[in-house]
């Protein structure tokens, strides 16, 4: 089974779970930028004119930077990203649209502060072309438990 970890990070902490996962799965990595990174007062969540809620709020692709190459190989796919408003940040819906999900299995993984993993699967599925099984949705606080629950799944 071919896997990828696929996974936004504003502050460096979904980065320290994806490689964790990555490491204890073999799977290969990519990390999502949106194409005009983020800056501090760009994600200052407390400032209602922050970059962040205007687009959460008004509904906004992010464009992004780059694309996984030969996205059709992998069978799984761990994506990745911080909880915004009880989900995952509108960069990863726009990574999720532009890719073909037939036939993959799909594992969410998200960093919080405070907030669980919610209704995040069942929000993203309008973006995942090809209905992609998920095999998990889990909030992660530290990389060791994300990377012995990706195990599970691999």
């Amino acid at each position: 089974m071919k896997a990828l970890v696929a996974y936004f990070s504003a502050s460096g902490t979904t980065t320290a779970v994806a490689e964790a996962i990555a490491k204890e799965t073999g799977a290969e990595l990519f990390e999502i930028k949106p194409e005009t990174p983020y800056t501090a007062a760009d994600l200052k969540w407390t400032n209602p004119l922050a970059r962040c809620n205007r687009e959460k709020l008004g509904k906004k692709d992010v464009p992004i930077a780059g694309k996984v190459e030969d996205f059709e190989a992998y069978d799984l796919v761990f994506l990745g990203f911080p909880i915004w408003y009880y989900g995952a940040p509108n960069v990863i819906q726009t990574f999720c649209k532009g890719y073909d999900w037939s036939g993959k299995k799909l594992a969410l993984f998200a960093t919080s502060g405070g907030s669980d993993i919610g209704k995040t699967a069942e929000r993203l599925k309008p973006y995942l072309p090809g209905d992609p099984e998920i095999v998990g949705a889990e909030v992660f606080h530290g990389a060791d438990e994300a990377a012995s629950w990706a195990k599970g799944i691999v």
